[in-house]
């Protein structure tokens, strides 16, 4: 099991940026790991923003339009998503996610949550 520790949140407005990062508590086996960003409007499903593979592949939703960059820090077994140009529609609960190989995309473990708030 991996604990997942969440931060970078906040109060933006409309145009702003904010960095989140994860902090993952396994080193053994941190590099083997895809992780994810998901995010979690009220009201709404949690939806896929984002995900890093272990060798190093990045994929990203249709909504992020180039907006956002994630990355991946084998060496401080830490994952960041840097968001820019955001908007009130992008306002939700920002979830880390990490699954191993076999474990199927939405599964594994997540992170705590934190709130990424969009307004005027």
């Amino acid at each position: 099991q991996v604990h997942l520790v969440e931060s970078g949140g906040g109060l933006v407005q409309p145009g702003g940026s904010l960095r989140l990062s994860c902090v993952a508590s396994r080193t053994d086996v941190f590099t083997f790991l895809t992780m994810g960003w998901y995010r979690q409007a009220p009201g709404k499903q949690r939806e896929l923003v984002a995900k890093i593979t272990n060798g190093g592949e990045i994929e990203y939703a249709a909504f992020v339009k180039g907006r956002f960059t994630a990355s991946r820090d084998n060496v401080k077994d830490t994952v960041y998503l840097q968001m820019n140009s955001l908007n009130p529609e992008d306002t939700a609960v920002y979830y880390c996610n990490a699954r191993g190989p076999l474990v199927p995309e939405g599964f594994g473990d997540w992170g705590q949550g934190t709130q990424v708030t969009v307004s005027s």
